[in-house]
């Protein structure tokens, strides 16, 4: 499951006993060495599921985590690029993924951008986030997008009941609920929160017009039932929304940025 670059069960354990923002901190130098990453399949098919639906010059990764997403970004056709992350220890591995990329350590709740981008993505991020938290981050990528611009990211299919991967997924959840009603602070990590339902579901909510796309993914096996393994939901912020004034960070209500 882990490379032998990966971090130990002991960093593993270490990590988890701490808050999401230290662990991810911890767990940066080995983190591109996990299953946890987003498999470069899945972002080389996010790439090709954007081309076309641009121009994206303006492009920001919520959450972005090591820079993993900042290829697909460019891939896209996006000239300026940004990332946010709440991780000190994320954001500095980061700057080497990418050294064009313009890195802000901020709360991806409390978005310090308005109306300064064409496209938004995530990647593997919407597990660590409660739906209270959600509906703070939906609002924030909404206000840091141009009215027209599109929000992105692509949403798993759930494994099938009774596979060995429903029940993976059931007992990391049940764990991690465990854990987080016997040691504060709670490190926020449940993968069956966020279905494609509430995912279309919530960026509704925020005043997004929602769509998906399925994703290829060469390499993988297909599902039994036929459907698609992974899909990409698309949220467009409406062209005729309220006009906030179009820049990168001004209003950055405590977000700080990396060099």
């Amino acid at each position: 499951m882990f490379s032998p670059q990966g971090p130990t069960a002991r960093e593993l354990a270490a990590q988890a006993l701490t808050s999401v923002e230290r662990g991810y901190d911890l767990l940066a130098p080995t983190f591109d060495h996990t299953p946890f990453r987003t498999p470069d399949v899945v972002l080389e098919a996010t790439a090709r599921a954007l081309d076309g639906l641009g121009p994206f010059d303006d492009a920001l990764d919520l959450c972005c985590g090591t820079g993993a997403g900042f290829a697909a970004l460019r891939a896209a056709g996006a000239r300026r690029v940004v990332g946010v992350d709440r991780s000190a220890g994320m954001l500095a591995v980061a700057a080497g993924a990418d050294p064009g990329a313009t890195l802000v350590r901020a709360d991806a709740r409390v978005l310090p951008f308005r109306a300064g981008f064409d496209l938004a993505v995530s990647f593997g991020a919407f597990g660590h986030f409660l739906a209270d938290d959600r509906r703070a981050l939906f609002a924030g990528a909404r206000a840091a997008l141009r009215p027209g611009g599109l929000l992105a990211f692509p949403v798993a299919a759930p494994p099938r009941v009774g596979s060995a991967a429903y029940w993976l997924t059931w007992g990391f959840d049940a764990a991690m609920r465990v854990r987080n009603a016997l040691w504060h602070p709670p490190f926020v990590m449940y993968y069956r929160t966020f279905p494609l339902s509430v995912a279309r579901a919530e960026a509704a909510a925020a005043g997004f017009s929602v769509g998906t796309v399925p994703l290829p993914l060469p390499g993988l096996p297909g599902r039994p039932d036929g459907a698609p393994r992974c899909r990409l939901l698309l949220a467009r912020r409406p062209p005729d929304a309220d006009r906030a004034p179009a820049g990168g960070v001004p209003g950055r209500r405590g977000g700080t940025r990396v060099p």
